[in-house]
């Protein structure tokens, strides 16, 4: 009898089993995905589990949410403002997507907040965990970090004078502190290229830092396996375990959609606010961080001055080693929080005592009738910013092309002005800086005499703040003169 040829499946199901097949073959993704969804998990699926997902899932969020912004952010103080401006008044849904990552970043604050105490409740840093807390540690250092470098980069005055008194304080390191504060700034002062550093940290450095410490994180977390219920044993653990899929997958999940449409719907009803650019001349705009860091600024209001270096520098740091070490510290088996009066007390101690700081902070503000004042016109000048129309601000401190390339002399007096070294006090374009006050606009006050006369003999206040006389050439002169007169 002859052995028929046995046909080719061609049904949608025998299809999808061969492309899995195929692709199984090459990169073992079955595998892959058993080992994923079948980690066991002692005494079964929990919500108290959510919170590492959820911190996964928002970083993912911010990643994603990150790149549309930057498809339109140009890190320069000239032009900063001006696309981020323009990303929230003008392009499609980018107030909301902008909104989505600056309130993304106070999600991941919380939901950090949640998982380190679930952990120091729960005792989960316990039994050969000490590597997978030290690397959670980590983490929450660079989200730190990753929401101070974001915060300057709209370069509004809010963002500017809030990053001024953060990058203050890095002077206070010893030995080391004034360096690192240049190094961070890119000189004395605040400017483009703070900008410019601030934006490859926030896109580059510290996100490849993250994904590198996550996968560490889960990893150590793999080998260590789910601590359980506080009843386990961290070492040994003796209760039954179910498979990471499929209930806790779809705890995760659903605490996903959850997390996601409560930042939609916060940022739809109430988008982030941009206020107007930067201003360093402003000797009265009051600086104030996020929330999250708001007990910090509090506490550095009780220690400045000679104890600023013990309160900003020496006992954060202890605090930050104490924590660290908490898995050396607390070597006991037992993970019952009411057996652990230290370790727990300790922790709710330090979230009593930092959250009276952040409400100390904004009862401060608007208890004092003349600060309350100030915050108010802030939020007053914020709003009303946001409720102008686009007008591009790029032009701002600069020469339109039409005017450079029809006046040789203002072309000339533009190189005049870079070789007299004009720009390092008054900023590129002439926009100010802390040093000196802003160029532009100086046509509405002075004629071309008046300007000549006060460049050639500045007057007692101008020398007072370095001002020297400008020795040059009448035609010379006069070509500073007609570039400084066409800035706007």
């Amino acid at each position: 009898m002859t052995k028929q040829p046995t046909p080719e499946p061609n049904s949608k199901s025998d299809l999808v089993g061969r492309l899995d097949t195929w692709l199984d073959t090459r990169t073992g993704i079955d595998s892959i995905l058993h080992e994923s969804l079948d980690e066991p998990i002692h005494g079964g699926a929990s919500w108290a589990y959510v919170f590492g997902s959820g911190l996964l899932f928002l970083f993912m969020s911010q990643v994603i949410t990150g790149v549309f912004l930057a498809l339109y952010y140009v890190p320069s103080a000239d032009h900063a403002h001006t696309v981020v401006s323009y990303i929230v008044k003008v392009v499609s849904s980018g107030s909301f997507i902008r909104s989505i990552h600056a309130y993304g970043s106070s999600g991941i604050i919380i939901l950090l907040c949640l998982h380190i105490g679930q952990t120091v409740l729960y005792g989960s840093y316990k039994g050969r965990r000490e590597l997978l807390w030290l690397s959670g540690c980590i983490l929450m250092a660079l989200m730190l970090g990753m929401a101070f470098t974001g915060y300057l980069l709209p370069w509004d005055e809010k963002a500017y004078f809030a990053t001024a008194v953060g990058t203050n304080l890095i002077a206070e390191v010893p030995l080391i502190g004034p360096i690192l504060q240049k190094l961070v700034r890119g000189g004395d002062q605040m400017g483009t290229l703070t900008i410019s550093r601030f934006f490859v940290l926030h896109v580059f450095v510290l996100p490849g830092m993250l994904i590198a410490f996550i996968a560490g994180h889960i990893f150590f977390f793999r080998k260590a396996g789910a601590a359980g219920p506080i009843k386990e044993d961290p070492v040994t653990p003796r209760l039954p375990s179910v498979p990471f899929y499929p209930r806790q997958v779809l705890m995760d999940a659903a605490f996903a959609v959850v997390l996601i449409g409560i930042l939609a719907i916060i940022a739809k009803t109430i988008p982030m606010d941009l206020g107007p650019a930067a201003n360093p001349a402003d000797t009265h705009f009051l600086p104030r961080p996020e929330w999250y860091y708001r007990p910090a600024f509090q506490w550095l209001k009780y220690l400045s001055g000679r104890w600023s270096l013990v309160g900003g520098i020496m006992l954060p740091a202890l605090l930050a080693l104490i924590f660290a070490a908490a898995p050396f510290l607390d070597r006991r088996l037992e993970r019952r929080p009411w057996k652990r009066p230290i370790s727990v007390g300790a922790f709710l101690l330090f979230l009593i005592a930092y959250t009276s700081l952040g409400i100390a902070s904004y009862r401060d503000d608007y208890s004092d009738p003349v600060m309350a004042a100030q915050m108010h016109t802030q939020d007053a000048d914020a709003h009303a910013f946001m409720a102008k129309p686009f007008v591009p601000e790029s032009s701002a401190g600069s020469v339109s092309t039409n005017l450079i390339s029809a006046s040789p002399a203002v072309v000339k007096g533009h190189a005049l002005f870079q070789s007299q070294s004009c720009n390092s006090c008054h900023g590129e374009g002439g926009v100010g800086t802390a040093a000196a006050g802003p160029l532009t606009g100086v046509a509405l006050k002075y004629t071309e005499a008046q300007l000549n006369a006060i460049l050639h003999a500045p007057d007692s206040k101008m020398i007072a703040g370095g001002m020297q006389s400008v020795d040059l050439k009448p035609e010379d002169l006069k070509a500073l003169t007609a570039y400084l007169r066409q800035l706007h």
